[in-house]
């Protein structure tokens, strides 16, 4: 991605946004609920990762995470107070289905459907994501994400999920960062369920599509008014512009990072440098005729996650990451920026220029900002938790925002990531992006800072 702004978003005195944009918070099911065994729910890929001593910052679980399955009525009451227009959470699907792939669980589905009336009793719109990670075990016995069955599986949890919810639910994501499950979870193995196997990863990548396209369709044909997918996406730069091999090194971990998910969605294709990649690692037979048809089902909506930018350069030996698998020869150098807390370079430009590139190559698609925040160091001293670092974040990353509507980016809302304080997959609860502080020990709520701050930019629709 080519930058469109300078290093620092310059900030006027005040900023409006257009009327009618959406303002929220995002959370996902496993990082939040608890009840891991409660209700008929079965074990999902990170159950069985975090029993695998090593693989999570000290051996943390979500068994009970921030027990928002029992505690949903005082969280919403939270949002509330926040002035939250909008809350995008995720279903479980050990708790729908906890076979993966047969009957519903009625119980499950209870949950959720008392979640969501609560939500609108608030005046708090549902978004809801199908998936955001916590495949069932018994799916993962069976292939995972590598298996072309658990596509249509996904599909089916979707025609089941707005069988339930449809009635008061408007807006539906099928998928929460597919790259992050195929690639951190079959390639890299950073994630659930911990696979180093980049032909896995590419099957995987497929089947993901895949099962967006079907689970689309079954959200179509429940009369979901509005159908999206949710991308972590980036700005990838060459460490020299001027140089043809940095430039290459660029456009491949462009294209893994960011087209290989965006042309099949919005383009019908797959970008012609990454298919030669399928091709290596012995995927390309994954793509059938008439896959990309159903991955190609229109969306109303494009979720865009960003965190940080990217910077690359060509050096002869890098192994390159395994979280891009297929980059030998690539290196990340460190960039001299600031990092948060995960340390993740901040750079808010880079989210202009992923909104203002969307814009311009993908032309006629709506975006919402549907994640972005940062990790911090919190303390909890007496009633407060200062935060100033992540005021400054988000002020930042919103001035960017901005600055992208006013180059013509059709950007609909945005949510923080994160509601709360939360399992933070690997990092365990040793990472803290909520805007809400969550003592673990007792399961008190705090308003930190960034909250009180957000809740006035609700309020005044800008900054």
């Amino acid at each position: 991605m080519t930058s469109v702004l300078p290093q620092e978003v310059a900030a006027p005195s005040r900023l409006t946004f257009p009327p009618g944009f959406r303002w929220g918070a995002a959370t996902a099911s496993y990082q939040i609920e608890g009840a891991a065994a409660e209700d008929g729910r079965t074990p999902s890929i990170w159950d069985t990762m975090s029993r695998q001593p090593g693989r999570v910052f000290r051996n943390h679980s979500g068994d009970v995470a921030c027990d928002h399955y029992h505690r949903y009525r005082d969280d919403v009451r939270l949002m509330s107070e926040l002035g939250l227009g909008t809350y995008r959470f995720s279903v479980a699907w050990p708790r729908i289905k906890p076979d993966g792939s047969g009957p519903v669980n009625p119980r499950g589905l209870d949950f959720y459907d008392r979640l969501v009336d609560e939500l609108l009793a608030a005046g708090i719109a549902p978004m809801v994501t199908l998936y955001h990670w916590d495949l069932p075990q018994v799916l993962e016995d069976q292939g995972g994400w590598t298996a072309r069955d658990t596509a249509y599986y996904l599909g089916d949890l979707a025609a089941a999920t707005i069988a339930r919810l449809g009635d008061r639910v408007a807006t539906w994501t099928t998928l929460n960062e597919p790259w992050c499950s195929a690639f951190l979870g079959y390639a890299s193995g950073d994630h659930a369920p911990g696979r180093r196997e980049p032909q896995a990863a590419y099957l995987a990548a497929h089947h993901l599509l895949l099962g967006h396209g079907l689970a689309a369709q079954a959200l179509r044909a429940g009369g979901a008014r509005e159908v999206s997918i949710t991308h972590v996406l980036t700005r990838v730069s060459p460490q020299n512009p001027h140089d043809a091999h940095d430039r290459d090194a660029a456009r491949l971990v462009d294209g893994l990072q960011n087209r290989i998910w965006l042309d099949p969605v919005l383009r019908g294709q797959y970008p012609a440098d990454v298919l030669p990649l399928f091709e290596r690692f012995g995927a390309l037979d994954a793509i059938r005729d008439g896959d990309l048809d159903v991955i190609a089902t229109p969306i109303d909506l494009l979720g865009v996650n960003y965190y940080q930018p990217a910077l690359v350069r060509a050096k002869v030996g890098a192994v390159g990451q395994a979280s891009y698998p297929g980059s030998e020869g690539v290196d990340f150098p460190p960039q001299g920026l600031p990092v948060t807390g995960m340390d993740w370079p901040i750079d808010a430009t880079g989210l202009s220029d992923v909104l203002v590139r969307l814009s311009r190559d993908y032309p006629g698609t709506p975006l919402m900002v549907t994640e972005n925040g940062s990790a911090y160091h919190d303390l909890l001293e007496g009633d407060r938790v200062a935060d100033p670092e992540r005021i400054a974040y988000f002020a930042g990353h919103l001035r960017a925002v901005h600055h992208a509507v006013e180059r013509g980016a059709d950007v609909r809302g945005y949510l923080a990531w994160s509601l709360m304080d939360n399992f933070e997959w690997a990092y365990g609860y040793g990472k803290r992006f909520g805007l809400v502080y969550v003592d673990y020990d007792t399961q008190r709520r705090v308003l930190k800072d960034s909250a009180r701050w957000y809740a006035q930019v609700i309020r005044d629709n800008g900054l």
